[in-house]
């Protein structure tokens, strides 16, 4: 693909699904809000966001998006990726198994083929720390559990 491009990953810790992977030439603040927009209009937004010290995380559109979502964000200390160790966890799957074995030649391609391996990923690898279940199956069976009847 010609010039670089740049990959935003969003997981959910809890269930450890690749909730999102926004894919740009570039990624700037703006970017990361509109990406949490469509998550939220999905009914995923976050009580809490861990992320790294990047400009697209600590500008001024994210503070803004995260005070009028009643979101906090906890950024790791500077040099210090096991602070976010669930996302460097994923984010080193997702170069080896996606990234390191792709040659896009365009950017809707790079978003289609990271697209799939994201679904792929949430529906068909069991986790350990899951019970061996799926990241889509844990995170299902967790929302049945929480559904209430009444009669």
């Amino acid at each position: 693909m010609a010039g670089a491009s740049r990959c935003l990953t969003i997981i959910d810790v809890f269930t450890r699904e690749g909730v999102a992977i926004e894919v740009g030439q570039s990624l700037c603040g703006e970017d990361v809000v509109r990406t949490f927009n469509k998550l939220k209009h999905g009914g995923r937004t976050p009580k809490l966001l861990f992320c790294d010290n990047g400009s697209e995380f600590s500008g001024q559109a994210m503070d803004l998006w995260a005070y009028q979502n009643d979101v906090k964000i906890d950024f790791s200390r500077p040099g210090k990726p096991t602070d976010n160790a669930f996302i460097e966890s994923f984010n080193g799957t997702f170069r080896d198994e996606c990234l390191n074995v792709h040659r896009f030649e365009t950017l809707a391609e790079a978003r289609q083929l990271i697209e799939a391996w994201r679904q792929e990923y949430n529906e068909s690898r069991p986790h350990r720390a899951l019970d061996d279940r799926t990241p889509s199956e844990f995170a299902s069976q967790y929302a049945a559990s929480r559904v209430l009847t009444a009669t």
